[in-house]
């Protein structure tokens, strides 16, 4: 009977990261005071809602570097894993937060459908192409990290594209009310722009519930990793195949492997260990190896 952690995971793009959802959080929280007053000024939907999705992406940067900073905080006896969950409530608040808003973008252009108001198009043209430079740079800057691979920092990135979309939807807006006294472009650019926001807080808050649950990688075939294990010569049965995550970018693994009596158990291990590695990129892998005939290891009170 054979028994093995592996757990050498690291997180070397947690430094860069935080860099990222910092600059970004300075840079869109100091514009969304200036579009929230000239969305008032101006009587403009489109940039009060921009504005509101700017807002949510300042609490969103925010929360993201605050999960990012907590995740990093070393395992102890209570939380054996530490943090790293916290990046995951994070995203998953983020999507519940772009969805929320988006009902509320759809309710107030319903209302400005109905009776359309006047809106100061010059000024709303003017922030809206400052809002559109400022929601490029946060995005270049989210860029850099490591946006992939991380869930957290991906909810955060999809804000300020969503953002970004609003900022070009509030330009066209504003020059169809400046060359042709169409009001009514107003609240249609934020119903544009809200069923791109809604989109994008549904795909988040999918994904981080989905780790939350327990469930498997998405991007990983679990059956495969199965075929692979006993596509070794030594492993007679793979059984209590448990593949999850962690946090968005730290997969794990668990398992049993049976092999025959007369087999050397650490060799089998330190094989099945570099195959997991080598071909799934599983650094934090637990399996226990049961000798064929011996120990069968199958309630669950044993296996987890």
């Amino acid at each position: 009977m054979g028994h093995s952690h592996s757990h050498d995971h690291s997180h070397h793009h947690g430094s860069s990261n935080k860099s990222a959802l910092k600059w970004a959080f300075f840079l869109i929280s100091t514009y969304m005071i200036v579009e929230v007053i000239g969305g008032i000024m101006t009587n403009s939907l489109a940039l009060l809602s921009d504005a509101g999705h700017m807002l949510s992406d300042a609490a969103a940067l925010g929360l993201s570097y605050v999960a990012l900073t907590f995740g990093q905080r070393a395992a102890s006896s209570k939380k054996t894993y530490g943090y790293k969950r916290f990046e995951i409530l994070a995203a998953f608040i983020n999507g519940i937060t772009l969805m929320a808003i988006s009902v509320y973008i759809f309710f107030e252009a319903y209302q400005r459908l109905i009776n359309p108001p006047e809106v100061i198009s010059g000024g709303m043209l003017i922030i809206s192409i400052l809002g559109l430079v400022v929601n490029i740079v946060a995005a270049f800057i989210l860029m850099r990290g490591d946006k992939d691979e991380n869930l957290n920092v991906r909810s955060a990135f999809l804000h300020v594209i969503g953002d970004m979309l609003g900022s070009v939807g509030a330009i066209i807006a504003a020059l169809f009310i400046m060359f042709f006294g169409w009001n009514l472009a107003d609240p249609i650019a934020s119903i544009i722009v809200a069923i791109l926001i809604i989109i994008s807080g549904y795909r988040v808050t999918r994904d981080s519930f989905h780790i939350l649950m327990e469930g498997a990688p998405l991007n990983m075939d679990i059956q495969e990793v199965k075929n692979r294990l006993l596509s070794l010569d030594e492993v007679r049965e793979v059984h209590d195949l448990h593949v999850w995550s962690i946090t968005s970018d730290f997969p794990a693994l668990s398992c049993h492997l049976v092999i025959d009596q007369d087999e050397d158990y650490q060799m089998v291990l330190s094989k099945a260990k570099k195959l997991l590695l080598d071909e799934f990129h599983l650094h934090h892998v637990t399996i226990q190896i049961d000798k064929e005939g011996g120990e069968d290891c199958s309630s669950e009170d044993h296996c987890n």
